[in-house]
């Protein structure tokens, strides 16, 4: 079976692209190896790991790394994701190859602002539609011959 080597790409590592990169390792399976990078890599978020252990996902062992360094290492992907605002996905290398470039956009969950739980709750939202391109991108992939 061919596998896709996919890097989601936000701008801390912190969050959106770590939500995405677990949900495609649960969902993808072998089909895809996933990973994730930022563009100024910071602390993985609290409340994602908190709502992702919820969704029965555990990334708190997880670390954030730049997509400068995975470029600089000439690593090759057969798609990279921006899952920020499109200003930020625009600062994203070039990455060498026939790479596709998928730009989905989420609202950052370390914006948030208000109680505790409100902020939990937009960050579930996030997650949960995260999830559902995420799934949406797996189908696609399956059904289509989506790599031609």
């Amino acid at each position: 079976m061919l596998q896709y080597k996919i890097l989601f790409v936000c701008i801390h590592n912190s969050a959106r692209s770590q939500m995405a990169e677990a949900f495609l390792k649960k969902i993808g399976g072998d089909m895809f190896l996933a990973e994730s990078a930022g563009l100024e890599p910071g602390q993985l978020n609290p409340n994602v790991v908190e709502v992702m252990k919820e969704a029965g996902i555990d990334i708190s062992k997880n670390g954030t790394q730049s997509v400068f360094d995975l470029f600089r290492q000439g690593e090759k992907f057969d798609a990279v994701i921006t899952v920020c605002d499109g200003a930020a996905a625009e600062r994203c290398p070039i990455f060498p190859g026939k790479v596709k470039r998928i730009a989905w956009s989420f609202p950052d969950p370390s914006s948030f602002t208000g109680t505790k739980e409100e902020i939990l709750e937009g960050t579930r939202k996030v997650r949960d539609q995260i999830k559902e391109r995420v799934n949406n991108f797996v189908s696609e992939a399956k059904e289509m011959n989506f790599w031609i």
